[in-house]
């Protein structure tokens, strides 16, 4: 089926977490003319009133952010460990309130360390080297996807960013069954974020089969995030660095890169694969 067919209709006015102002091209600086950019503020996790981590984020899906980073660190071990998210907006950016269960709360305490990230970077400000990767339990065999199948998850992407439609400007997760249809999907001008808010919403509905396809590389990060939650495939469009193989070959996650019609790499455990 044609791209195009799949591209849903963008009305600016509708989209949230996109901003118009005026350029000038290259070609003709005399004529001003309007375009749009992506939101980007800083997101503060707070977590019983203490501030856990600040991410560089567009603002939309906040609640499923906090859910899915909570869930994707290890902070909690499910959504239930959760008793109150709300979102607030203070003078530099945004406020993400997590009241959490004080038996939660007490282990987030007990291994508390202070990150600051930037756009695309989940690691800046861990304050050891040790604190980077945790030990994640290997995934069970239960997923099998077809490859069939791969190239009309592709074609639908971008019906998950109308920020990204507008502005160029964000990376996209989604959730992807098995038969190639994108039931959920989120955008957002970083990888990370993208994939914990893709994350937090995969976790309030009923456990289906698929897996996670996202439109960027595929770092350790992501491999670690997805496993962390269950995940047994992660697709991503562009490749993978060494690291995340390796992590992925230990925890028993299939990771496929350059995830492009007609087209992808296999790196670990194929065998989840037709």
């Amino acid at each position: 089926m044609n791209e195009e067919k799949h591209k849903k209709e963008i009305n600016p006015a509708e989209i949230s977490g996109a901003r118009q102002i005026t350029v000038w091209q290259r070609d003709a600086l005399q004529q001003a003319q309007p375009d749009w950019l992506a939101d980007e503020v800083p997101v503060a996790l707070v977590y019983n009133g203490i501030s856990h981590v600040v991410m560089m984020a567009t603002p939309k899906d906040l609640a499923a952010f906090a859910v899915g980073f909570s869930l994707s660190e290890g902070i909690i071990g499910s959504p239930a460990d959760i008793f109150g998210i709300d979102v607030v907006p203070v003078c530099q950016g945004i406020e993400v309130q997590v009241e959490l269960s004080s038996r939660r709360f007490a282990a987030l305490k007990e291994q508390r360390r202070a990150m600051a990230g930037r756009t695309g970077c989940g690691v800046c400000g861990v304050e050891q080297l040790a604190e980077i990767g945790k030990p994640v339990q290997p995934l069970p065999f239960t997923q099998r996807f077809d490859f069939h199948y791969l190239d009309n998850a592709l074609r639908q992407l971008k019906d998950f960013q109308p920020v990204g439609q507008l502005t160029g400007c964000t990376h996209a997760a989604a959730w992807v069954t098995p038969t190639g249809n994108l039931s959920l999907g989120c955008e957002d001008v970083g990888r990370h974020v993208a994939l914990d808010k893709l994350l937090g919403m995969r976790s309030k509905v009923p456990q289906a089969a698929g897996a996670v396809l996202v439109s960027s590389r595929a770092s350790y990060e992501m491999v670690q995030k997805s496993a962390m939650c269950g995940v047994e495939i992660l697709f991503a469009v562009s490749a993978a660095t060494q690291l995340a193989v390796e992590v992925a070959q230990r925890c028993n996650l299939t990771l496929v890169g350059f995830s492009k019609p007609g087209r992808a790499t296999v790196y670990t455990h194929p065998q989840r694969l037709v």
